[in-house]
């Protein structure tokens, strides 16, 4: 009986991790309410108007859009704030309203190209110039490259809890042992890839502190803010449950009597 406990056990913790990776990647492939509420990164800008009208003597007009079916990436207009998975990214006019760009296998974290290829000509020309280069969410080719880096690693330890899960099914000391290989190897792709979005993330809302210089004397903050999303979380979750079915999965393959 406890043999049966101990593979029960280990199949539920790598059928929860599974499970969570799955809803992982159905994040942002759509704005129906699950794949909405699920993504690694956003970028709210939706205090960027107020900024550069304290910076700028012109009147802000045409900055964003409320059409939540316009096209990303074609100077429509910024959409309130941006969310971003492992297939799309997403921008919203309000919490629920919005459109998604093209599917990508492995999307590019690029949250600065997306947020000046919205704006109207003139002023992607005014915030090119105003945002520091030196800034991480500058460095397109870093955050790009970095995060399908991280993709790949998730999508094989996803792979990998799955796996770990159907060959567990199976009661035999050997299937035991498949499932603790695939369960170490699954576990350590989902940290590196936790760990890659996790360190983008933090280094992208370095942005969050940027003040602008206004006239006369003094600064405001700059209306634009990164924060990580419930996918990174459910990424990190399912990596805690993968690592801790590798010691019943071990266990079994070493001491189960079928």
């Amino acid at each position: 009986m406890r043999g049966e406990l101990c593979v029960g056990f280990a199949s539920i913790l790598s059928f929860a991790s599974l499970l969570l990776m799955i809803f992982v990647h159905v994040g942002q492939i759509n704005t129906s309410t699950v794949p909405r509420g699920i993504y690694f990164a956003k970028l709210n800008v939706s205090g960027y108007g107020d900024a550069l009208q304290a910076a700028i003597p012109d009147p802000i007009t045409n900055l964003y859009t409320t059409n939540a079916s316009a096209s990303l990436g074609e100077s429509a207009g910024l959409r309130l704030f941006y969310e971003f998975g492992l297939y799309a990214h997403c921008g919203y006019v309000d919490q629920k309203n919005g459109t998604c760009g093209n599917h990508t296998i492995g999307e590019q974290f690029k949250p600065f190209d997306a947020m000046i290829s919205d704006m109207p000509d003139n002023y992607r020309r005014i915030t090119v110039n105003l945002l520091p280069t030196n800034i991480t969410i500058r460095d397109t080719k870093y955050l790009g490259q970095s995060s399908k880096a991280a993709y790949w690693m998730l999508l094989l330890g996803t792979i990998a809890a799955g796996i770990a899960f159907i060959t567990g099914i199976a009661k035999n000391n050997l299937t035991f042992f498949v499932s603790s290989i695939f369960a170490i190897a699954g576990s350590i792709l989902l940290l590196i890839g936790a760990a890659i979005w996790t360190v983008l993330v933090n280094k992208t809302a370095a942005l969050n502190d940027l003040l602008l210089q206004v006239q006369p004397e003094g600064t405001v903050p700059l209306g634009i803010e990164v924060s990580a999303g419930p996918g990174l979380f459910m990424a990190w979750a399912a990596f805690a449950c993968l690592i801790v079915s590798i010691v019943p999965y071990m266990i079994s393959c070493c001491t189960y009597r079928g």
